[in-house]
């Protein structure tokens, strides 16, 4: 039997009815809570962190020229994923699992890892979803502000947690879109507390000229990275990712709850995406000067944000970010939430250049209204 048949994903341990709560739960729904109305028509959406330019041309044809097989299982297409991938980072396909988009395992690491004993460790601002799966596992959340420069405070998480059973770090970190140095990574995998894990989400990290912490997956640590398809790749709509780690560590995760077979449209665009080499370099450079340009112009108008290597960056509204997000409504354009932590901040997705520079027009009215 092929070890990524359609029947390897139907094994449910008793905490998968738990873990189902939190499988379907993305960005948008997290910023859909936010919202008070339906989008606009031909509204600007730059508030979820998706990609503006969509799957990449090889991607399209690739679920196009696929989509009359939609009526059958295709495994083997799914290893071939897994293949590619594994063929590429120089891992063993043992240490690989292809998933719905990133999120289902995240919230499985935190259910496998974490207890009323084991606490969740996280960043503050940062992503969510760990939280929120930590009510399943009772564990306990520890938040930890982040540093001057917006990366994680290693030191102090450790310090807050002696009990930690899983160290969440989302590199670049969403919403603030700065980096963790590797070197910081390193030292948390060296003086975490034993049978630990750090589980690092790599959703952002080809917007970065950053290394990734899949060498640490390969030394053997103790580490679990995540990545999606669903940010560089513009794949949000489309789910699909893998979770990294050794096996052992996989297996916990996998225990945790079934995984359904994958949709063979993510998994031929994400084959397509992968073998385009000049993909990912494109699109950090179109990110990256639309970004940089956004920024030359905050500057000008003496706006305060947070320097970003991401897809996403936050600015100061100084007033509730709540307001500006309704405000910023009225003129078409959505842009992002706010958090407990900063709520005179909202975090704004990069989109094209022509939405950013609605973005800006509406931004500069808003706030010259603020008074």
């Amino acid at each position: 039997m092929p070890r990524f048949s359609r029947r390897s994903f139907l094994h449910f341990s008793a905490a998968a009815s738990a873990a189902a709560a939190f499988r379907g739960m993305t960005e948008p729904m997290l910023a859909a809570a936010a919202r008070h109305e339906a989008p606009p028509p031909n509204a600007v959406v730059i508030d979820s962190n998706e990609n503006p330019l969509g799957p990449s041309q090889a991607a399209r044809e690739a679920m196009a020229t696929i989509l009359s097989q939609g009526g059958r299982y295709r495994d083997d297409l799914t290893e071939e994923l897994v293949k590619t991938f594994t063929d590429m980072e120089g891992l063993n396909a043992d240490w690989v699992r292809p998933t719905i988009g990133s999120t289902p395992p995240l919230s499985l690491s935190v259910l496998a890892f974490t207890s009323p004993q084991r606490s969740y460790v996280t960043a503050d601002p940062g992503f969510e979803l760990g939280m929120m799966a930590s009510e399943s596992s009772g564990a306990r959340v520890v938040k930890v502000p982040l540093t001057s420069s917006h990366a994680h405070d290693i030191k102090s998480m450790l310090a807050a947690a002696p009990d930690a059973g899983v160290f969440y770090i989302c590199n670049p970190n969403n919403p603030t879109g700065t980096l963790t140095a590797h070197s910081d990574i390193e030292y948390l995998l060296a003086n975490k507390p034993k049978d630990s894990v750090v589980l690092v989400d790599e959703a952002y990290i080809h917007f970065a000229d950053a290394p990734s912490a899949i060498e640490f997956v390969k030394a053997g640590k103790d580490v679990i990275v995540l990545r999606t398809f669903s940010k560089a790749y513009g794949m949000a709509g489309i789910r699909c990712g893998f979770v990294i780690a050794r096996p052992d560590l996989l297996e916990k995760v996998m225990a945790r709850g079934g995984w359904n077979f994958m949709p063979i449209t993510a998994v031929v665009a994400a084959i397509a995406s992968l073998k385009d080499a000049a993909l990912v370099p494109e699109r950090r450079r179109i990110n990256g000067s639309i970004r940089q340009q956004t920024f030359q112009w905050l500057d000008r108008n003496r706006f305060t944000y947070i320097p970003s290597q991401s897809n996403c960056f936050m600015v100061e509204t100084k007033r509730p970010g709540k307001e500006v997000r309704e405000a910023m409504l009225k003129e078409n354009i959505m842009i992002g939430r706010t958090w407990p932590s900063m709520p005179t901040w909202v975090r704004i997705t990069v989109g094209t250049q022509p939405e950013m520079e609605k973005f800006q027009a509406a931004f500069l009215k808003t706030m010259r209204s603020s008074g």
